[in-house]
């Protein structure tokens, strides 16, 4: 395990790196809350030990400072000087115990165990309910949309590689779900990767991973996005905008299904379903010398096309009632109505950011709009103008 100790005092924080280490867990000092929380941020540990009274950043104030970045990891408090209410007090404010000082071995290793225990059980609570969640369907009844259902039926049970094409908010992530959902790999993992929202220098590493000192920052051994995917679907998102040396690594695993991490020479066998989407079209940027044609030709065996909103408005008026009720379901608001001029007006519009757009200006009306949604509502709240 990786545990982190935040302590001023060096003695103390030497015993107990001591006595971690011993019992096989890698530890790594910080001597006040302001490093602890820097340490906290950029790593993953398993477990903290913090002092109370510290310089700088005391630990209560490193308790909340952790809170409030949603960093969860349970954090063990210490202090020489505690009491009933102190104790108390650590753990209102998110601690997992406190122990005091003299230290006692017995209950240092205890702690450590029932705390990591805890780690584990929200892990894996974490994992199930990101697995049992419910996929939003595909909301329309347009031929455009009911093709769409029908290519993700026919490719989804087999191994084919997607492409996903499509304007901004069109909803290409979704196809890539249900294509994920309903093949045989759906017990595994989906793991989507926005190769738009990568700096260029971190995307091999984010996709290959990467051994322990590759480079400067690279502090630990670290598992790529394909490694994640192993058995499942990995989704690469706007794959227009990957650089042509990240192309040429990625045609490498479709060709071999091997790939090595940054900083070795070793190959790892990997079985993983491409499924890629981009907002570009992919054949003016070979002519541009931006992307390579033969990936394009591995990743293209079956090219599905997600309509921008405007092309099937007659979904307009379905996908509005549909997020009026996903809306206020998420809310916790009462179910509201709208009124079919209103759902005549909506479809009018012109939807630069399609779906994405949409449930903006319906969420806009329930908040603004009357009980029932008014024509009156659409004209004022959601009318070009107003968006």
């Amino acid at each position: 395990m990786k545990l982190l100790i935040v302590d001023d005092e060096k003695s103390i924080r030497n015993t107990l790196k001591d006595i971690l280490e011993f019992e096989g867990h890698e530890v790594i000092l910080a001597s006040d809350g302001v490093e602890g929380f820097a340490l906290a941020s950029a790593n993953s540990f398993d477990a903290i030990f913090s002092d109370i009274k510290m310089p700088n950043m005391d630990g209560v104030e490193f308790l909340d400072k952790l809170t409030e970045s949603g960093i969860d990891t349970a954090v063990i408090m210490i202090s020489g000087h505690g009491s009933i209410d102190t104790a108390v007090d650590c753990i209102k404010k998110g601690a997992f115990d406190f122990i005091q000082k003299p230290l006692d071995l017995n209950r240092i290793l205890i702690t450590l165990k029932n705390a990591t225990d805890k780690t584990s059980l929200v892990k894996e609570t974490k994992i199930l309910k990101r697995k049992f969640a419910k996929i939003p369907e595909i909301v329309g009844d347009s031929p455009a949309i009911l093709h769409i259902k029908e290519m993700i039926d026919k490719v989804a049970p087999t191994d084919a590689r997607v492409l996903i094409t499509g304007s901004n908010g069109t909803g290409k992530e979704l196809v890539a779900r249900w294509l994920h959902e309903k093949s045989d790999r759906r017990d595994m993992p989906f793991i989507e990767v926005n190769c738009a929202a990568i700096p260029g220098e971190l995307i091999e590493s984010e996709l290959f991973g990467h051994e322990k000192g590759a480079f400067t920052s690279a502090v630990k051994q670290h598992k790529g996005k394909f490694e994640q995917a192993d058995g499942g679907t990995l989704f690469l998102d706007e794959i227009g905008d990957m650089s042509l040396a990240a192309q040429a690594k990625v045609l490498r695993v479709l060709q071999e299904n091997k790939l090595s991490r940054v900083g070795s020479d070793k190959d790892i066998n990997v079985r993983v379903r491409v499924v890629a989407a981009t907002n570009k079209n992919l054949v003016d940027e070979i002519s541009k010398g931006t992307f390579r044609e033969d990936l394009y030709h591995r990743l293209s065996v079956i090219v599905i096309n997600v309509p921008p909103l405007n092309q099937r408005a007659g979904d307009i008026p379905i996908l509005t009632r549909h997020f009026i009720d996903l809306i206020c379901e998420e809310n916790g608001m009462p179910q509201r109505d709208i009124e079919e001029s209103a759902l005549i007006e909506l479809s009018t519009y012109k939807w630069t950011g399609n779906i994405r757009e949409l449930r903006n200006v319906v969420e806009r009306l329930l908040i603004l709009g009357n009980k029932t949604i008014t024509l009156d509502d659409v004209k004022t709240y959601a009318s070009p103008v107003f968006r």
